[in-house]
């Protein structure tokens, strides 16, 4: 289970230390042995291990970019490695990376540093209820807290599934916004937080540190909504429904984001039964103008009443947004209502 060894297990990472490269194949270590003995190479008896001490992030890139060029493409593929401190040799099983994963993190070690150090924190934006104009809960989005480390979160996610360390950050971004959540909203508050489906390959197992973590912090289950984040792709339908299961099962609630555009179709919809939509806001946007967005709404509200599923519209920015869509949702986010901030508004 690497994935959880990544999500569960530190990552260390130093200006100085180690590259460990593992491979099934004896063969393949033993020709970089030969390669990189000037480096003060070594290696393990078995020759399924090899060690290549560095002494700087400069030094680091070039040893990799030497090691991919020496190797096969065959040969690539058979290999994988981690970066480890001089004092965590004995600390050499799991959260290994593909090169393309490890080429990420050598290129990015700032990226690394904030998923390693957990250097986020939780904003929140309001979710209004329609029919009272009330709030009625809050989405969970994650911001910089250091300024010596900013991102941008939709970059910070993306480079964490090219460097295989996606399950690492999903899992504390999730764990965060329900601590954050304790601590600065009333009980019967919604807690919208975001998911990504690939970071959890086995739900029974990736999932029990968010479980844990809504027990630590005593929060309701039932406050809980779990909505995948509108940049992934819906690969799997059945994967996603067992995560969506595994939630509900804890009673707590799943939201599908970007209902009406991209990949998350009526069809989709009606196979996942979520028990919130959040409209696409392409579809909110100016919707008070163009009349046919008004209808693919009531479409998409029609399939949605027949579930039971709330629906959610969000990107509202105007007044005259929220009066067109109004008639037609449960709840509604956007700019219009709050902008995410630290304080819940």
């Amino acid at each position: 289970m690497r994935s959880c060894q990544i999500c569960q297990g530190e990552t260390p990472l130093s200006e100085t230390g180690q590259i460990v490269f593992s491979s099934d194949n004896s063969m393949v270590i033993a020709e970089l042995y030969e390669q990189f003995q000037h480096e003060k190479a070594d290696r393990n008896d078995r020759n399924t291990l090899l060690y290549l001490p560095y002494h700087s992030w400069e030094e680091l890139k070039i040893l990799m970019i030497r090691v991919e060029d020496y190797l096969r493409e065959s040969d690539r593929s058979k290999l994988r490695g981690k970066l480890i401190t001089n004092e965590g040799q004995e600390k050499i099983e799991g959260n290994e990376f593909t090169l393309d994963e490890l080429r990420e993190q050598v290129e990015q070690p700032k990226l690394v540093k904030i998923i390693q150090e957990k250097l986020f924190r939780s904003f929140v934006q309001p979710i209004i209820d329609a029919k009272s104009s009330k709030t009625y809960g809050y989405e969970f989005l994650l911001r910089p807290n250091s300024k010596l480390y900013p991102f941008n979160p939709g970059e910070l996610f993306a480079f964490s599934q090219r460097s295989g360390l996606q399950s690492k950050l999903d899992s504390q971004a999730r764990i965060n916004a329900i601590r954050t959540s304790a601590h600065k909203l009333e009980p019967g508050t919604k807690r919208f937080i975001n998911f990504l489906p690939s970071s959890i390959y086995n739900p029974k197992h990736c999932l029990q540190s968010t479980f844990q973590a809504a027990r630590d912090y005593d929060v309701n289950p039932y406050d809980l909504v779990f909505e995948v984040v509108e940049t992934e792709k819906i690969t799997d339908l059945d994967h996603l429904k067992f995560i969506f299961s595994e939630y509900q099962q804890a009673g707590m609630k799943t939201a599908l984001d970007d209902v009406g555009s991209g990949y998350a179709t009526l069809e989709v919809l009606q196979e996942l039964k979520p028990d919130y939509a959040k409209i696409d806001r392409e579809l909110v946007k100016d919707i008070h103008i163009y009349p046919e967005k008004i209808e693919k709404i009531k479409a998409i509200r029609a399939v949605t009443g027949k579930m039971s599923t709330m629906l959610l519209a969000e990107g509202i920015e105007s007044q005259l947004e929220y009066e067109a869509v109004k008639p037609l949702v449960d709840y509604a986010q956007g700019y219009y209502f709050g902008k995410p901030a630290v304080i819940p508004e």
